[in-house]
């Protein structure tokens, strides 16, 4: 069987030493394969678990947590890593950074998340190119290329959202070091890849495949955020697409959705599957918000990894909330009482367990300042790697998109239904009057820590207004700046303007 080797879209962008000795097949054993549901999944198996991310020693690339969800939620008013008494956390400046959106093209978050996109692109291309040189009938390939194309697009949906002005690859064999293309030509090559493949894709509800209700919703995304990306609204190509988005419910219990066991959610439309017995990584988010003495509040035995404390909520975000808001309960404040001893748990120096909203000092935070993230469900006997799996894209997405693209096109009638199902759910009324300031709202305590809110903030504009220890934010922090790594590999490549 002949071997082909190419050189690796990743190994173009980043500073990484691409695996070489991949195999790529340019034969599949029999013409037969790739018929069954199983032996496609075996075929695009490695291109769904690209989404999973990689730490390869250059940089830590996991969508979960660092340092791509990192990056998002402290861009955003919602989260933060303050440096603790003692200096912990301070890890460079990288964190305050980004809270205070001073960030450089050297911040290291910055190239975690540009190299958890562009590996994902490659590792995408490169199984396109195993598929099409393979033996399958045409119409086979189609039917899995599609799949991949569109897991691709929603690689560059990362992109077009962080980077804005990146290159458009889709030829695995091309070894030419690629330019820049717009961010109005990104948002259009993402658009016309879902457009094209969204009949083709499976009609039915397939858990955590690439299927037509994905393909819409990621749509419905695109389009709710086209003033940002290119300048001209889209709304009501927003609402088109989420009315194609079919056979999902919202879930009675919102924390339905956030359980260890939660493929049993009728609401969760794509999903990123973790399963630590068969040795995936790098979801361990909900084990590093909380301080390590948290383990005796949910083990009597203290049966729970030791957690190094590291994100907290941003002053302010937990009391907005309401408080017969069921979704309050995705933070964890107050008091942390030991099973065991029915007493408030106490730190090495004596002090009580108790997170405050308060953070006196983003550069010198105590142990037990800041409200923790506490969505995904937390049990004890947990490893430090979890089982839950990663949540993208909910239908209470695709119903709050339309009620925003209502409000904004002036008709908050036809959103109240919208709103009301959610409402309900969190044991709340709907307010007579509906306006963007609510759903601006809405949006943050429905998907709080979901790693919408930096998005949502540029698109209602509080992203460039000054917030807690931030100042008046530059339009062009809309977007990052391409690394700094990056730049020095490709010359080709031209800075993202302002930086």
């Amino acid at each position: 069987m002949k071997k082909i080797i190419y050189i690796s879209l990743a190994l173009i962008f980043t500073m990484s030493c691409t695996k070489l000795d991949e195999k790529l097949y340019d034969k599949v054993a029999s013409v037969e394969y790739g018929k069954t549901p199983e032996e496609i999944k075996t075929i695009v198996g490695n291109a769904y678990a690209s989404l999973r991310g990689f730490n390869d020693g250059i940089t830590i690339s996991y969508p979960t947590g660092e340092y791509v969800f990192f990056l998002n939620e402290i861009a955003s008013e919602e989260a933060c890593i303050a440096t603790k008494v003692g200096g912990g956390w301070y890890d460079g400046g990288v964190y305050l950074e980004a809270q205070k959106h001073t960030w450089t093209p050297a911040n290291r978050m910055i190239l975690a998340s540009w190299r958890y996109c562009f590996e994902g692109v490659s590792k995408v291309n490169s199984v396109i190119f195993q598929v099409e040189e393979s033996n399958l009938s045409e119409e086979q390939k189609k039917a899995i290329n599609v799949e991949l194309r569109g897991i691709r697009a929603y690689y560059y949906y990362q992109l077009l959202d962080m980077f804005g002005n990146v290159p458009i690859v889709t030829d695995y064999k091309n070894a030419e070091l690629p330019a820049n293309s717009s961010r109005k030509q990104v948002f259009e090559f993402v658009e016309s890849e879902l457009k094209d493949i969204v009949n083709e894709l499976p009609s039915a509800t397939i858990y955590a495949r690439f299927t037509q209700n994905v393909a819409n919703a990621l749509l419905g995304r695109l389009y709710l955020n086209a003033e940002v990306f290119t300048g001209t609204p889209r709304w009501q190509d927003c609402i088109n697409a989420c009315k194609k988005v079919t056979n999902y419910i919202l879930e009675p219990n919102y924390f339905t959705n956030f359980l260890i066991q939660n493929e049993v959610s009728k609401e969760n439309i794509f999903m990123i599957p973790y399963d630590s017995k068969s040795g995936t990584t790098g979801n361990y988010l909900q084990s590093m918000c909380v301080q390590e003495y948290q383990k005796f509040a949910i083990s009597r035995t203290g049966n729970y990894p030791g957690s190094p404390n590291g994100l907290l909520s941003q002053p302010g975000l937990y009391s907005s909330f309401d408080n017969n808001d069921v979704r309050k309960k995705s933070l964890l404040e107050g008091k942390q009482i030991n099973l065991s001893t029915g007493k408030v748990i106490l730190l090495d120096d004596g002090t009580e367990l108790n997170y405050t909203e308060a953070i006196g000092d983003i550069n010198a935070a105590n142990a037990n300042e800041g409200v923790r993230m506490y969505k995904y469900e937390v049990k004890d006997g947990e490893g430090w790697e979890r089982d839950h799996d990663w949540v993208l894209i909910r239908y209470s997405e695709i119903l709050l998109m339309q009620a925003e693209c209502y409000i904004r096109l002036g008709n908050s009638e036809l959103a109240r239904p919208f709103v009301q199902q959610i409402r309900s759910r969190a044991g709340l009324s709907t307010p007579a009057t509906l306006d963007l300031n609510f759903i601006n709202n809405e949006l943050k305590f429905e998907f709080v820590y979901e790693g919408h809110r930096r998005t949502d903030n540029i698109r209602f504009g509080d992203y460039f207004r000054p917030w807690w220890n931030k100042g008046v934010t530059s339009a062009y922090r809309g977007i990052f700046p391409i690394p700094q790594s990056v730049l020095e590999k490709n010359k080709n490549l031209i800075q993202n303007p302002g930086y």
